[in-house]
């Protein structure tokens, strides 16, 4: 694996390329280029909008995940859900939720999914809030 890769009928005298390189690096990039490549003419950019909105409510890892124009843009497409005014609202009071989580470490921390999240919010009462 370690050995020099070359095209056979190359008129390159030598490579700096080495088999083991050309297979993880060069086949592998071709390999997820297609894949990616399958995934975007198989969705929507709404469907694209509604996966990445949902992945922001992600409990996971103090919310890493979470990105606040994400989940905005996920509740513009639900009109009949949300008036004019929750929408003014909805980025502060995400905020809000994110910090009083992330303070909360104990209760929060080792969440693994929005069913646990549920379960947490009505244990610490918190759903009232």
């Amino acid at each position: 694996m370690d050995e020099k890769y070359g095209l056979r009928n190359s008129k390159h005298k030598s490579s700096t390329i080495t088999y083991s390189y050309h297979l993880h690096v060069e086949v592998s990039c071709a390999a997820i280029d297609l894949q990616l490549s399958e995934l975007n003419s198989r969705f929507s950019k709404v469907n694209i909008d509604l996966l990445l909105g949902t992945t922001s409510l992600s409990s996971d890892d103090s919310f890493a995940n979470h990105d606040k124009n994400k989940i905005i843009k996920l509740v513009i497409y639900y009109p009949n859900e949300f008036t004019t005014s929750n929408l003014e609202n909805l980025s502060f009071e995400l905020d809000n939720y994110i910090d009083y989580e992330r303070e909360m470490d104990n209760a929060f921390s080792n969440l693994k999914g929005l069913g646990d999240l549920l379960k947490t919010l009505v244990k610490t009462n918190i759903y009232k809030t």
